[in-house]
């Protein structure tokens, strides 16, 4: 999303729901432990899941990294006016695989709806191997691929009938871009990363989690 029309429809949309609900289910898949030390969000748009995260939890710094400008810019002026935040939060430029970061590894590693948007789905697991100490906790959520257009169009009538026509388009192409659970788990064995856990959260979404070896 590298275009300042869809980086404002992103940047503008009500993602309350789906964004909260990241912050939850990550809690839910690590129950009591301690989060803390520094964080990456690969693919972190405008900032939105990387601020919800920094309220969570107050202990980690977070730094969110994302190829688009246009996206990042909403998120910095977001922060410039979330003084609470400026200390525990940093936005960076960058493309993943490539991205030069302050930190070589970090303590945890997030990221929400970046996996549809790379042209090869093994970029983000050996980013997430490369970038996580053993250890870390990592927790993706991405959209899922219905089973068919039809469905789509309807997800996106649901999910996005208010919204403006760019951001449905653009949902309903990162629909059918998306990979199914049984297509995740193939990516995660590829890796090395079949202890992870893959779950259907919704009729849109899924999740992996699990701790990298």
């Amino acid at each position: 999303m590298v275009e300042d029309a869809q980086a404002r429809a992103y940047a503008e949309a009500d993602f309350n729901d789906p964004h909260d609900g990241y912050v939850a289910l990550f809690k839910e898949a690590f129950g009591d432990r301690e989060i803390s030390g520094h964080v990456l969000d690969l693919g972190c748009g405008p900032g939105d899941i990387t601020f919800r995260f920094a309220r969570a939890f107050p202990h980690c710094t977070v730094h969110g990294v994302d190829g688009s400008e246009a996206m990042l810019g909403f998120g910095r002026r977001e922060l410039s006016a979330s003084p609470e935040l400026r200390d525990n939060v940093e936005l960076f430029t960058g493309m993943v695989p490539g991205a030069e970061l302050p930190r070589e590894q970090y303590d945890a590693v997030i990221s929400n709806s970046l996996l549809h948007h790379l042209p090869r789905p093994a970029v983000l697991w050996d980013e997430v191997k490369r970038r996580g100490k053993p250890g870390a906790p990592v927790f993706i959520m991405d959209l899922r691929r219905p089973g068919s257009r039809e469905y789509a169009r309807l997800l996106v009538d649901r999910h996005a009938g208010g919204e403006p026509e760019i951001l449905r388009r653009d949902f309903y192409n990162s629909l059918l871009a998306a990979f199914r659970v049984d297509e995740v788990r193939k990516q995660l064995e590829k890796a090395g990363l079949d202890a992870f856990t893959v779950k259907e959260t919704n009729n849109r979404h899924l999740t992996i989690s699990g701790l990298l070896p």
